[in-house]
């Protein structure tokens, strides 16, 4: 028997977008899931389906896996990484950041003020509802409405974070607070990672990546009081 396609796996067509592909993964995850109760469990499906939104759920690795699939061949494993792209582009923002002229006072008042505060501000508001979010949620994880609400938390985050991101790189920081910067990007890194690891959770319902997002979030709570202790030595 041929190897199913990953769009056979998620029982959908090829020419799917993207939401229906979400759709479809979060169907099947709920009736195959180990935990759900159904007759259906299998935790050999929730492989298969994992392995197949792990490719087709992420639109670049999808690219690839469909040019594979005209070829004649499927190796999910060669495919682009777009996080590590994403975070290599933001390394490299960093980098000319620190190779900025040395600053004054007022420079690096006016980073503190245009940059840091708004940033700070926005990481707050971000990691805030976590707690109350999954508190909410554990009552029932298969219940649609109270997914449906964690998923409106874990967008609205993104778009927060998003415009936190642009605003760290909205101005050069002032070489007199290259550690105030360095921890700050930090903390957006693994909130970004966090946010990753509990939308994975909605898809698939592992515990795991609920667990690994907390943790995430609790280096970033750490990152983000050690840039308020370095700002109070700059002050």
């Amino acid at each position: 028997m041929a190897k199913k396609t990953h769009y056979q796996v998620l029982e959908i067509h090829q020419s799917a977008t993207q939401a229906e592909i979400k759709q479809a993964y979060r169907r099947l995850a709920k009736k195959f899931h180990p935990d759900s109760r159904s007759e259906a469990a299998s935790h050999e499906q929730i492989s298969l389906l994992n392995t197949a939104y792990g490719v087709i759920g992420d639109p670049s690795r999808r690219r690839v896996y469909d040019q594979q699939l005209q070829g004649g061949t499927a190796n999910p494993e060669a495919s682009a990484q777009t996080r590590a792209q994403r975070t290599a582009d933001m390394q490299d923002v960093y980098r000319q950041q620190r190779q900025s002229t040395q600053s004054s006072e007022v420079q690096i008042d006016a980073w503190l003020k245009l940059v840091y505060t708004p940033v700070d501000r926005l990481i707050a508001k971000i990691m805030s509802p976590l707690k109350k979010e999954i508190r909410s949620l554990a009552a029932d994880p298969f219940d649609d409405e109270l997914m449906e609400g964690f998923q409106t938390y874990l967008k609205d985050a993104r778009a927060m974070l998003e415009k936190a991101q642009d605003k760290f790189q909205s101005m050069a920081n002032p070489s007199g607070a290259a550690n105030v910067a360095a921890t700050l990007y930090h903390c957006l890194g693994q909130l970004e990672d966090g946010l990753d690891e509990m939308e994975r959770f909605t898809y698939s319902y592992e515990e795991s990546y609920i667990h690994t997002g907390q943790e995430l979030f609790r280096i970033s709570r750490q990152l983000r009081q050690e840039a308020k202790d370095r700002v109070k030595r700059l002050v």
